[in-house]
C-alpha cells in the first residue's frame, strides 16, 4: 500500500502549523477552522490553558491519521475492484 494521502495530509498539517506559528495567521482563523484537536479543546475547555506546541503536535498527528484512514479506504476499494 502506498501512503500518498497520508504524506499529503501530514504536510497539510505541518503547513497549517507553520503558517500559524510564523504569524501570518494573527487571529488563528485557519488553525481554528482546520485543526480537529482544537475543536475539542474549545468545546470542553479553555484554549488559553493549553500549550500551543502540544496543539501543533496533535494537529499534525490528526491530519496524519486522517490521511492514513483515507489510504486504507483507497486500498480497500482497489482490492475489491481487482478481486
Amino acid at each position: 500500500m502506498r501512503y500518498r494521502v497520508t504524506l499529503a495530509c501530514t504536510l497539510i498539517g505541518v503547513a497549517l502549523c507553520l503558517f500559524n506559528a510564523t504569524g501570518y495567521d494573527p487571529h488563528n482563523i485557519f488553525l481554528f477552522m482546520l485543526s480537529v484537536p482544537i475543536w475539542f479543546v474549545e468545546v470542553f475547555g479553555d484554549i488559553h490553558q493549553v500549550n500551543v506546541w502540544f496543539m501543533y503536535l496533535l494537529t499534525v498527528l490528526s491530519w496524519a491519521v486522517i490521511g492514513y484512514l483515507a489510504d486504507k479506504g483507497i486500498a480497500r476499494t482497489r482490492s475489491r475492484r481487482s478481486a
